[in-house]
């Protein structure tokens, strides 16, 4: 299978238009049509960005191959989605940033990093920057990855409130277990969840309003490591 061909499988595999993708590479929908019909090629710049965004390493994406999927994937253990496991998921998150948890070492320069584990759970959650801001969520079962959710998010106006946003993320559902509830209010905050797709797959988009503004918003997407 060709680039332009593994460039097109992917984008369709998770749901997204040209327009969309190229919004979040930075690029134009032109750009992204012309890479998947084989008229152009990406710079590496951008082919850094796709591979980071469909988690496929820049020699899995460029190079030309008949394979589906390597042996290491093969021998991957498989478990299974359990109650323990979103409850676990659950109670890391409200350890970490939504519950003013104590960060451990920085992973990476300038990085901001929770972990929470139990046995042989592990959830570790790093993120870089302020006002802007991305980041990854993860768990390991027996050190082996399992799940991961990315995320980027920014502030957009004045009168955002961190305070808020965390007593949001306090409220994550058991159904939904990735940010907060699908809405939530409190005098002039609103909040909104929009979320496609399942434990497996999803993506999702949150945002928050103060007295009717739109001052905050984040696009989050992840799924199970295999």
């Amino acid at each position: 299978m060709s680039f332009n061909e593994k460039l097109q499988t992917l984008r369709k595999n998770k749901g997204l238009s040209q327009e969309t993708l190229a919004e979040i590479i930075g690029v134009s929908r032109q750009a992204v049509a012309k890479w998947e019909v084989g008229h152009s090629f990406p710079d590496l710049d951008k082919l850094i960005l796709l591979s980071d965004f469909f988690r496929v390493s820049i020699d899995k994406l460029v190079k030309t191959s008949n394979d589906s999927c390597s042996k290491e994937c093969e021998n991957n253990i498989e478990y299974e989605v359990s109650e323990e496991l979103i409850d676990f998921l659950i109670k890391a998150k409200k350890s970490g940033y939504a519950g003013k948890g104590i960060e451990t070492i920085s992973s990476r320069p300038c990085s901001h990093d929770f972990q929470y584990s139990e046995g042989y759970l592990k959830y570790i959650d790093t993120y870089i920057g302020g006002e802007k801001f991305a980041g990854e969520e993860a768990l390991w079962i027996e050190n082996t990855p399992f799940w991961s959710m990315n995320y980027i998010g920014r502030i957009t106006s004045e009168g955002f409130s961190g305070d808020f946003l965390k007593e949001v993320l306090l409220l994550v559902p058991k159904d939904k277990p990735y940010r907060g509830p699908l809405s939530y209010q409190k005098g002039d905050y609103i909040y909104h969840c929009f979320i496609n797709g399942k434990f497996d797959w999803f993506q999702g988009l949150e945002e928050i309003f103060y007295s009717g503004t739109k001052v905050y918003e984040c696009i989050f997407h992840g799924g199970l490591i295999k």
